[in-house]
């Protein structure tokens, strides 16, 4: 089979290039293989592919969107094998390992990672992880601080800067999550229609919460401080009772640390707050599972900075840098940065078109409208008053605060 010229992988093609491009199954034939597409389709075509013994991931990333046809940079292929081979070294193994990456039929075939569960789904499932927040915050200050000029030699960095360039996807970004919900001129927002007064006022017609986000796009489309995974929710997080396994980096680029940070936080609220409004409507919440997202929430963002300080003190070697005063300042940046983008996280998914199950699945409608004004509140808040906060604490309570006073 020829595959120097691109074209979509079938089932059956995916069997053959993967005997063809790995030796990952020794000397076994295509068609002893078995083959399943474990993707929608829509944008990627993802296969888990086996022989009864051993399994791995085949990754093709198409041209188009294939539902509506829109093209799509298939360079974003690469950015992922790149981004997985340098956040795989840094993390200890925390994503999954490529075995082959060709630029021709932007196909990676990497390690399959089954025996960890997507956390989205998990977190649905009202399962607890007692140690997820020491996890992903290791995993955070380990592949984002040595990744900025704080540490790496200046030509390297900008080398990196250059080859991470991403539009496609930092497009989508600068569109779904730092625009639209804000200043709806495509016509994409999805709510209940007798919410639109509400996001009027809130977001459309709220010229000092658009001028602060107009600050935080700003900063992401300017500010090259690190290479970030670029879209690190928790569907993007796979987990077990053991470790996490971070995939799916398409979106990476060199961009602000703190939107990494602040999407992983952002994400934590919407089953915190869902489970909230459950317990206070017809107290089927889980109190239990409640407690410890809280908890997660505040232990994530104080272990993420403390142990970046203590990261700080390790890696960074100039003298400059080293001064007290700049590494209080640069730390206190990055904190601000990943409340301002956990607030942009949580409003783009609740009024947005690309929401999260969390709130989709709440079958009562007036109960989704007041989840949803709530988080909206929720996110206006962190936004709003990004440098302020000093500690995981002071977030969730007001959190706690918007919500009780929503609840009344």
């Amino acid at each position: 089979m020829d595959y120097n010229n691109y074209f979509d992988l079938n089932l059956e093609q995916a069997k053959q290039y993967t005997v063809a491009h790995t030796d990952f199954f020794g000397d076994e034939q295509a068609n002893k293989l078995n083959v399943k597409e474990v993707s929608d389709g829509n944008i990627n075509h993802v296969y888990k592919i086996d022989d009864g013994r051993k399994s791995l991931i085949l990754k093709q990333t198409g041209k188009t969107i294939r539902t509506s046809g829109n093209p799509l940079d298939q360079h974003r292929g690469h950015i992922e094998d790149k981004c997985l081979e340098i956040q795989r070294k840094l993390s200890g193994g925390q994503v999954p390992k490529v075995y082959d990456y060709n630029e021709t039929m932007h196909v990676i075939l990497m390690e399959d990672v089954s025996e960890f569960k997507n956390l989205r789904y998990e977190l649905k499932k009202e399962h607890i992880f007692p140690k997820f927040a020491d996890q992903i915050s290791s995993f955070m200050v380990n592949v984002l601080l040595p990744t900025t000029d704080l540490v790496l030699d200046r030509k390297k960095k900008k080398a990196l800067v250059k080859d991470f360039i991403n539009p496609g996807p930092c497009d989508i970004t600068e569109n779904l999550v730092l625009t639209e919900p804000y200043y709806d001129y495509r016509g994409r927002n999805v709510f209940d229609k007798s919410l639109l007064p509400f996001v009027k006022q809130n977001l459309y017609d709220n010229d000092i919460l658009k001028a602060n986000v107009a600050e935080l796009r700003n900063n992401f489309m300017n500010n090259a401080q690190s290479l970030l995974h670029g879209d690190l929710h928790s569907g993007s997080i796979f987990i077990n009772d053991s470790d996490i396994r971070v995939f799916d980096s398409e979106f990476s680029f060199y961009g602000p640390m703190g939107y990494d940070i602040g999407n992983v936080i952002g994400n934590l609220v919407f089953p915190y707050i869902v489970q909230k409004a459950y317990l206070k409507k017809d107290k089927k919440g889980n109190e239990q599972f409640i407690k410890w997202l809280g908890t997660t929430i505040q232990v994530i963002f104080d272990q993420t900075f403390a142990k970046m300080a203590g990261k700080y003190d390790q890696i960074v070697k100039f003298s400059f840098y080293r001064e007290r005063h700049f590494k209080n300042q640069y730390l206190r940046s990055i904190k601000n940065d990943t409340l301002g983008y956990a607030g942009t996280e949580i409003i783009r998914r609740t009024v947005g078109d690309s929401k999260v199950i969390e709130i989709t699945d709440i079958k009562d409608q007036k109960l989704q409208n007041l989840v949803m004004q709530i988080l909206v509140k929720i996110g206006i808040k962190l936004i709003l008053n990004r440098k302020v906060y000093n500690n995981g604490s002071e977030i969730v309570t007001d959190i706690d605060s918007i919500f009780n006073e929503m609840t009344k």
